[in-house]
């Protein structure tokens, strides 16, 4: 709504500069001193520098330019351009702008510490960021070997120097994000959104902010369908284009400040959950290898679903008055406890021994194939069950009320192996991705109003389960059967891995973008978990966790002694949660794969794991 996307240079998206602190050799984020004053515009942090843009507003005299404090803009496509000059395809596009040559060495982004420097002192600099200073190390590698020349000391313009609190562009970029996403910034986040989108950017409160632009980089300073001139014209525009553009004032009252409790760190990190909090054993003596904890107070039955490998599953419901106690509660369907004092509470059917019919997701399951947690995906309201590895090369969505089939997908051409869902809310639609036998992955689209995948074909779209729906996408480039996959619809991706084969990244639209090249001793991926932060987990065999950037970049590596069968991330990506055969649930701390936290051992494997909606 505010008219800031990336397919136009110009009105490129815009992030704020939260750190001020690009000197030291340790950064401390816990120090309000570290952090920016958001309540102020990048111009007015430095008092000299507000004095003389004061001083120009209150002494401008113009008969047609209105006053203004700053002659330049914080963002601009030459901004935009010069922050990515390393990276394709904004290299092109720069050299295009400057006539086919690189700007002066000297003014070519090359410091992170020089330039927050000169946005401090020069009276022409008040940039802000891009959101790529939040997400991209790539950025500020010169990975291929652009010559920008030398700087008036003679220092060659390379890779950008960053500050020496981050050893690598990974770990700026984590720690940028960090200090973002921190407390002191979410307290006054706001006052930044009032600058850029609010009621501080026009009028008498942008005044009072210093705050004020010139006057064509507004939107509606100036009809350009009304100029008959096409030489006048052709100048606003380019004086438009030179400016920079404000972006459209969304707000014209304050905007309300985020909540500043602090973030709940999930409690399975401090010692107070050392200690097991719940036991529940089952009738069937089949193993438990799939668990889904749907437990967000928004869902209208909050539960978590556990499905075993004689394809036997419950409904568990979730406790939201449980009180964390001292000692470990074991729970079994011959045993009744206070609910209240219960975390989860035992599927009724269960618990009662009747009903059990009403339990399965039936026997059309092909024997040959190991049943894994992804083998089944659960929706976000816990009503529907996606379970794959039948006979018939189909892969099916039963109802958990009643076990009935709702829908049976066909598609691939051998046995559906491996099946994954898009992060979703509960009543949105999701991507649905299967791994086949037949060496293809396929996308389809779960729409949450028809409760069924749906298809389209030519301008027709078939809902009912006796229609065939066909997938949005078939992803090819495996050679042997795929046996695990990811996807994170936030960034259009897919990632699947194949047995004895490579890892491959395709867009969620078909398209292979690359493969993820692993150290040598890891052979076969098995397990792959993505974060919203642009990296993305995979096990390989004997245990070989890899993390690799989006971007097919290797950024740590770790051989585990454990043969690990299940792995998941914590919402914001910073931990790591693995199991495996030795019954250990470990907790890792995700950008350098140190183990934080091993949890008491289990009496067998660990085959699947699930974090409750608060993480604790």
């Amino acid at each position: 709504s505010s008219g800031r996307t990336y397919n136009d240079l110009n009105q490129y998206p815009i992030f704020p500069w939260v750190i001020v602190n690009y000197e030291s050799k340790e950064l401390d984020l816990s120090q309000p001193s570290n952090f920016r004053d958001l309540s102020k515009p990048i111009g007015a942090l430095n008092p000299a520098r507000k004095k003389f843009f004061d001083e120009r507003y209150a002494t401008w005299e113009h008969e047609q330019i209105p006053p203004f404090h700053y002659g330049t803009h914080y963002s601009t496509a030459a901004f935009t351009l010069n922050w990515l000059i390393r990276l394709e395809p904004f290299t092109t596009l720069f050299l295009n702008m400057q006539g086919g040559k690189f700007d002066h060495a000297n003014r070519t982004f090359f410091s992170v510490s020089q330039a927050w420097k000169n946005c401090q002192r020069d009276t022409s600099d008040v940039k802000e960021l891009i959101p790529e200073f939040y997400y991209l190390p790539e950025m500020f590698v010169n990975q291929n070997t652009y010559n920008f020349g030398e700087q008036d000391d003679n220092i060659k313009v390379d890779d950008v120097c960053l500050p020496h609190w981050a050893r690598t562009p990974d770990d700026f970029v984590r720690i940028n994000r960090m200090a973002l996403e921190s407390e002191f910034v979410s307290c006054q986040l706001h006052h930044w959104i009032d600058l850029i989108f609010g009621y501080k950017q026009r009028g008498p409160e942008a005044v009072r902010a210093t705050n004020v632009f010139y006057y064509l980089t507004y939107e509606g300073s100036v009809n350009l369908e009304s100029m008959t001139d096409p030489v006048m014209k052709e100048a606003i525009e380019n004086q438009i284009r030179s400016f920079g553009q404000t972006p459209t004032q969304l707000l014209t009252e304050p905007h309300p400040p985020r909540s500043s409790l602090m973030h709940l760190t999930p409690m399975m990190f401090s010692s107070v959950q050392d200690d097991l909090c719940m036991l529940m054993k089952f009738l069937s003596n089949s193993p438990i290898t799939h668990v889904a904890a749907n437990t967000h107070p928004m869902v209208p039955t909050p539960a978590v679903i556990t499905i075993t490998c004689n394809h036997n599953f419950a409904v568990n419901k979730w406790n939201p008055n449980y009180q964390q106690q001292g000692t470990p509660t074991s729970f079994s369907s011959d045993k009744h406890e206070k609910d209240a004092e219960l975390p989860v509470l035992m599927d009724h059917l269960f618990a009662q021994n009747t009903g059990l019919h009403r339990r399965t997701l039936g026997d059309n399951f092909d024997q040959r194939l190991k049943v894994t947690h992804s083998s089944f995906v659960t929706t976000a309201d816990n009503r529907f069950i996606f379970a794959c590895g039948f006979w018939d090369k189909s892969f099916r969505i039963f109802a958990t009320d009643y076990a009935r089939i709702v829908q049976v997908i066909y598609g691939h051409f051998d046995i559906v192996t491996c099946i994954t869902k898009s992060e979703n809310n509960t009543n949105y639609d999701c991507y649905i991705v299967t791994g086949s036998k037949d060496c293809t992955v396929m996308v389809w689209q779960f729409n949450a109003r028809n409760q069924a995948i749906i298809g389209d074909i030519g301008n027709a779209v078939f809902v009912s389960a006796a229609e065939k729906p066909t997938p949005k996408a078939t992803l090819t480039g495996h050679q042997t059967e795929v046996i695990c996959v990811a996807v994170l619809s936030e960034l259009g991706l897919v990632i699947s891995g194949s047995r004895n084969g490579p890892c491959l990244v395709h867009t969620l639209t078909g398209d292979l973008l690359q493969s993820l090249d692993p150290p040598k001793n890891c052979f076969s991926p098995e397990l792959i978990t993505m974060s919203r932060e642009a990296f993305v987990l995979v096990k390989f065999d004997s245990g070989n966790i890899c993390s690799f950037t989006v971007n097919g970049r290797l950024l740590q590596y770790e051989k585990h002694k454990d043969n690990i069968l299940t792995m998941i991330l914590s919402r914001g990506g910073e931990y790591l949660i693995t199991g495996g055969e030795s019954g250990v649930a470990d907790v890792w701390r995700t950008h350098d794969l140190t183990l934080l936290y091993s949890y008491p051992k289990c009496d067998g494997s660990i085959h699947s794991l699930s974090l409750s909606h608060d993480e604790r």
